[in-house]
């Protein structure tokens, strides 16, 4: 079976027959997907909805452009904003590791973790 060659014609009727759709969707400008401490980015990907007995199953082709969006706080498990990092940073001119550990040792809240920085 190896070797067999399939009709994509032949292909296309036996997925109707068992009611599978697959539609491009056409004009698709940026497909994000989160997760708690990145985001990828797909611009202009080619996007295609499989429907299976009303269920649906996207598949997206393209290069991701990873974006970090924050620090995961061990102590809490919750993101600390990439935002929040690079405000410690920039009033205190202390490293990224620093502003993460005092935003974790401050529950995350950067007016308490610059002070921190700054006094100690």
């Amino acid at each position: 079976m190896s070797g067999m060659r399939v009709n994509p014609r032949q292909m296309k009727q036996a997925m109707k027959k068992m009611g599978i759709r697959n539609t491009e969707l056409k004009d698709v400008i940026e497909v994000i997907i989160r997760m708690p401490d990145e985001e990828l980015v797909f611009k202009y990907p080619e996007v295609s909805m499989m429907e299976v007995q009303g269920s649906k199953t996207y598949q997206i082709s393209g290069e991701p452009e990873k974006v970090t969006t924050g620090e995961i706080d061990e102590n809490t498990g919750s993101v600390i904003p990439a935002e929040d990092i690079e405000l410690v940073m920039s009033q205190t001119g202390c490293s990224k590791e620093t502003a993460v550990s005092a935003l974790q040792e401050c529950g995350g809240q950067p007016a308490e973790a610059i002070i921190k920085i700054i006094s100690s």
